[in-house]
């Protein structure tokens, strides 16, 4: 096993991340700046081309934190990741840019019952104020980088509506429309974590027979017109806020795979 090097200064590095290779693997276009406009942007290009997908742990496999390993699987290899994963290497980006941010623990918060923070995402700090990015939730995950300052707004991301409340004064709470209702998505405090403290939930998040990575296969592929969502073998495509879902056969998994989600398996 690879040995992780853990930087206290939290900035997320690998030895094999190139920028322009990283900007290539997500079809960017343009020069990308240390400025808001740029991080939408590349969190825009990094969604609709690199899924968000649990086939190593469906395959039985414990996800490797080893940065190196993050950056080979997903810009060489054309993968994609779950949310430390995809997170991680989007803070690498955003290394290379000179931006700063920090990692934080947030709690899924569509389970029956409360659950530890077993989700990353990441608070960036830029042009004066703090933005939370994730490029790795899943089904309902926001689409743009949404800042503290808007908190108690209704933010309109595409077809999609999302808004942070703060209910308690401390912890924040994502949700999301869904069905004409406010549906929680998860919650997070401003504690800064390392990247060493996500070593325990990412190994519970791949082996634990409660935790939905190990129980169903879960692939995500925002699109601009809206998403693209295997879970088992139901595929749901969202076109334009319009849904239609069917279920596959299992001789088209692996077409589905390739055609809608980029993934040879």
């Amino acid at each position: 096993m690879k040995e992780i090097v853990f930087d206290k200064g939290n900035s997320m590095q690998a030895a094999n991340f190139v920028f322009k290779d990283y900007l290539a693997r997500i079809g960017f276009v343009g020069e990308a700046r240390a400025d808001v406009a740029s991080l939408r942007a590349l969190m825009r290009a990094q969604l609709f081309s690199v899924p968000f997908e649990n086939l190593d742990v469906q395959a039985g496999k414990i996800v490797s934190l080893v940065p190196e390993d993050i950056v080979e699987k997903i810009v060489y290899q054309g993968r994609g990741g779950y949310c430390y994963e995809v997170n991680g290497l989007f803070a690498m980006a955003l290394a290379a840019l000179g931006i700063d941010y920090e990692l934080l623990g947030a709690r899924p918060m569509f389970y029956p019952s409360r659950r530890p923070k077993t989700h990353m995402v990441l608070l960036v700090k830029l042009e004066g104020e703090e933005w939370i990015c994730d490029l790795g939730f899943g089904s309902y995950g926001i689409r743009a980088p949404i800042g503290l300052h808007q908190c108690q707004h209704i933010l309109q991301q595409d077809d999609d509506r999302f808004q942070l409340l703060q209910p308690d004064g401390r912890d924040y709470v994502v949700q999301a429309w869904i069905d004409n209702v406010w549906v929680n998505q998860f919650s997070f405090d401003l504690y800064p974590q390392e990247w060493i403290d996500f070593m325990p939930v990412n190994y519970m998040n791949s082996t634990h027979p409660d935790t939905i990575f190990v129980q169903k296969l879960l692939v995500v592929l925002h699109t601009p017109a809206g998403r693209n969502i295997l879970v088992g073998d139901k595929l749901k495509q969202i076109e334009y806020g319009a849904v239609t879902e069917r279920h596959l056969a299992e001789a088209e998994i692996t077409p589905v795979l390739a055609k809608l989600f980029g993934l040879q398996v």
